[in-house]
């Protein structure tokens, strides 16, 4: 009996991982393949999915650190809390260090010699970011949540990854061909957009979810939208830069 339960449990336990894990694998294949001039090496984007489980270690310790200071001087129901907590605390956490990550892996990489391959690398990076924080959201609240965010939060982790990978892959380009104040405007944008909408996408989630408002979804759709037509034209614009 006890051998049967086990069992049921670490089956029941594989199937909400895979249920995790699927959706991001599916959008990492789709943006590598997108890829035209020059697959990266898979070492590489295993250590850049690796960066990104990495980076949401740090931001759990940051959020916790920060949400507890928050708590000790907002009121959590109010519109004031939730912008300061989405935006510089969430958004800024989680993007900053993928960001992190992402330029300590690539930034000087030989491999790092096309401007779409920003894009590969940062969508890399978020979806490693988004794949350990499903898990982990998964095994707390069951399939249904698997089902919920592979609709929404893993591929809002992409797109935040597009378009941090867009001005982070002109950055380097800017660096290359010798404009070190071109490349520092574009390494600060690409920070500085993904924080924005990743933390314009959880306040319009909470303010759904608290005034039974209709925000989200068209907010979603245009996300998805827009990023899915900035990957196509960044992938068939693509050039080396590595050539000056």
């Amino acid at each position: 009996m006890y051998h049967f339960q086990t069992c049921t449990i670490f089956r029941f336990n594989f199937l909400l991982i895979a249920a995790a894990v699927i959706p991001a694998i599916f959008l990492m294949v789709r943006v590598y393949r997108s890829d035209r001039l020059e697959k990266e090496s898979p070492a590489l984007m295993r250590k850049l999915v690796l960066a990104g489980i990495l980076s949401s270690l740090l931001a759990m310790v940051e959020e916790r650190i920060l949400e507890g200071v928050l708590s000790l001087f907002g009121d959590e129901s109010s519109i004031a809390y939730n912008v300061i907590l989405y935006f510089l605390i969430v958004g800024v956490a989680e993007e900053s260090s993928k960001y992190i990550f992402l330029k300590r892996r690539t930034w000087r990489n030989p491999e790092f010699n096309s401007q779409y391959d920003g894009v590969v690398y940062a969508v890399f990076v978020s979806l490693g970011f988004a794949l350990w924080e499903n898990i982990s959201y998964v095994l707390s609240y069951g399939f249904t949540t698997a089902l919920v965010r592979a609709a929404t939060a893993i591929p809002g982790h992409a797109c935040f990854g597009v378009f941090m990978g867009v001005f982070y892959g002109a950055a380097r380009r800017y660096e290359n061909a010798g404009q070190p104040t071109n490349a520092k405007t574009l390494r600060v944008l690409a920070l500085a957009v993904p924080v924005l909408l990743h933390g314009a996408y959880d306040f319009i989630a909470t303010m759904d979810e608290y005034y039974d408002s209709w925000y989200f979804v068209p907010f979603v759709a245009a996300l998805f939208i827009v990023s899915y037509l900035v990957v196509g034209k960044a992938a068939k614009k693509d050039r080396y830069i590595t050539q000056y």
